[in-house]
């Protein structure tokens, strides 16, 4: 019986002293209290009542830093929010050096914040996240190994001004998008007139060019019946000419004028013209 009694406390013995840290795990012995040596992932083996085993991970943490506000440099009030991943890079760090190393490591981040957005204008803020990423990243760097942590990641989910400055963000670009609105009607209906001025304007020159082509036309036209008469007046004989005349003078004789004034080279030839022929021998028979 007391084989066995020995036995379970021996066995009791090697199970307290027995520890396991997990996978990407490390372990702080404790001596008394007071830091001994890190072990890593593991069967551990301490001294019961003695020491005592910490367990820090190693792994990657997520973490969200809520809305807080900020001021710009011009004294407009923005409120942000980030998220961030970080692992533990020293577990005696991580663990002694600070009662709270996370919280001591996202203080730090907050101050780097402020102190870059607030030497920036709210209008360079809201429009230069990726920049602020990449200075706040360039910032804390290697600070936070006091911590005994890496940031491995910090990015900014949201930048948001104040109710008032949207407000008035919000008029201002309702604002501008009527003046632009405005400026292309007013721009569109002066293209409107522009056009409308030179489609009349074309008409216009087009109905002056026509008409000046008819014009033209019709002048070659007469020019060209002119020179085919000249033509043929030119080929044409005396006989032709003095033929004409005489039926030109019976046509006149026929009207109610039968006074005909001609040329002395053409008297031998009115005889065939009756009024004629009535005058000629009437101041025939007075001269005898």
């Amino acid at each position: 019986m007391k084989f066995i009694i020995i036995v379970v406390l021996i066995l009791l013995l090697l199970c307290s002293m027995c520890r396991v840290v997990p996978q990407n795990n490390e372990g702080l012995i404790e001596t008394l209290g007071k830091y001994s040596r890190t072990v890593k992932a593991g069967l551990v083996l301490i001294i019961p009542v003695i020491q005592r085993l910490r367990k820090v991970s190693l792994a990657m943490f997520p973490a969200e830093i809520s809305k807080y506000s900020i001021i710009t440099k011009d004294n407009a009030e923005i409120t942000t929010s980030l998220t961030l991943n970080y692992l533990v890079t020293d577990s005696y760090k991580y663990f002694y050096n600070n009662t709270d190393s996370v919280k001591s490591m996202v203080e730090l981040i907050r101050g780097h914040l402020r102190d870059i957005i607030g030497r920036m204008d709210l209008n360079d803020a809201l429009g230069s996240t990726s920049s602020i990423n990449s200075q706040l990243s360039d910032a804390i760097g290697d600070l936070t190994d006091i911590y005994g942590i890496r940031v491995v990641r910090v990015n900014i989910d949201e930048l948001l001004p104040s109710t008032e400055i949207q407000k008035a963000m919000d008029k201002q670009l309702t604002a501008d998008r009527e003046k632009i609105a405005a400026i292309e009607k007013a721009e569109g209906e002066a293209k409107n007139i522009e056009l409308t001025t030179k489609a009349k304007n074309d008409a216009l020159i087009a109905t002056a060019k026509a008409k000046a082509e008819a014009v033209k036309t019709e002048a070659e036209a007469e020019a060209y019946r002119i020179d085919q008469l000249q033509a043929s007046l030119a080929k044409a004989s005396d006989g032709y000419f003095k033929n004409q005349s005489l039926d030109s003078f019976n046509n006149l004789a026929k009207g109610p004028n039968n006074l005909i004034v001609v040329n002395k080279d053409d008297l031998t030839n009115l005889g065939s013209i009756p009024a004629t022929a009535k005058i000629w021998h009437e101041a025939t028979k007075d001269n005898e």
